[in-house]
């Protein structure tokens, strides 16, 4: 992706009824290897000259405007100006310094230079909305289409471009359509598309939802990503419909849980995680009273 959290290629789980979402067989699964971030010397405060601002921008180089750029799969194009065949001319450099020399995209350890050229870490949340811009359908990965597509969605034509632009994609992830957009983009992207995953593995879901709830995080989050960690039900992969409901559950249902009704249409693995949490809040109340009591025995042993 440049979102490269590890990765376990699992095949995908029967999900979707009551008993959906449960561990039903044990099967093997090997992780995809987590890319680590390199010092690096900071690139990102790049000349202005390098940012491409709605076609406006002076030309570094003449080029003539009557000769169409031409790239190896790409459909017939119309005419362009020649500021846009020069946008295009650095958008195809910035690819060509990162692609793979055996397959026309950018791979992990393309990724990962691509990431330290921009000064982020691949597994932060700038690099998962920069996939979402950029359609991105796999996790380290981006096609020549998605890399050309992208960078004319955002603007930008170069690494200080693209840096200049993640204050802006921030705040638009911030909106909630486009955050309803991006989060639901975030589970077609987990997915192994070689594998035909239909399913996001526990712990891919446990870190994409810790991931794509970075600037807005709900109040149940933690007991919900506790629920699955600690695994009572014998979770072993989430459903796009769990996946989905959870972001409205967290908007409708309080921190209390007191509004939750099993009656009301939400996936089984819900009546199990509301059960758990309660259960679990009502032993934390009971020792908190255990404990007080104790000190206050302790306190009138005092007196006396």
């Amino acid at each position: 992706m440049g979102q490269c959290v590890t990765k376990c290629k699992n095949p995908s789980s029967t999900l979707g009824s009551k008993n959906g979402d449960r561990e039903s067989s044990s099967k093997s699964h090997s992780k995809r290897s987590v890319v680590h971030k390199e010092e690096h010397t900071s690139v990102c405060a790049k000349s202005s000259g390098d940012i491409l601002v709605n076609g406006t921008k002076k030309t570094d180089t003449a080029l003539d405007p009557n000769q169409p750029p031409t790239f190896s799969g790409d459909a017939k194009k119309e005419p362009v100006s020649g500021t846009e065949e020069s946008s295009i001319q650095r958008i195809e450099e910035l690819f060509r310094r990162y692609k793979d020399e055996r397959e026309d995209a950018i791979l992990e350890e393309g990724m990962e230079r691509f990431c330290n050229d921009l000064c982020v870490d691949p597994t932060e949340f700038k690099v998962l909305v920069l996939a979402w811009k950029f359609q991105a359908a796999t996790m380290c990965k981006f096609t020549r289409k998605e890399f050309f597509e992208g960078c004319k969605a955002i603007n930008a034509d170069s690494i200080g471009g693209i840096c200049s632009r993640f204050p802006s994609l921030l705040n638009e992830a911030k909106q909630e359509d486009k955050f309803k957009d991006l989060y639901r983009f975030t589970f077609q992207f987990g997915l192994d598309s070689e594998e035909g995953q239909r399913s996001l593995h526990r712990e891919i879901a446990i870190a994409l939802w810790k991931l794509v709830f970075t600037q807005n995080k709900p109040p149940i989050l933690d007991q919900w990503l506790n629920f699955l960690t600690e695994n009572p039900s014998g979770i072993k992969g989430i459903s796009r419909d769990t996946w989905n409901m959870f972001l409205n559950f967290t908007q409708v249902i309080g921190p209390d849980l007191s509004n939750y009704s099993e009656d009301e249409a939400w996936p089984s693995l819900f009546d199990t995680f509301v059960e758990w949490e309660m259960e679990r809040r009502k032993k934390e109340e009971e020792t908190k009273c255990v404990t007080c009591s104790d000190t206050e025995g302790l306190c009138i042993e005092e007196q006396t």
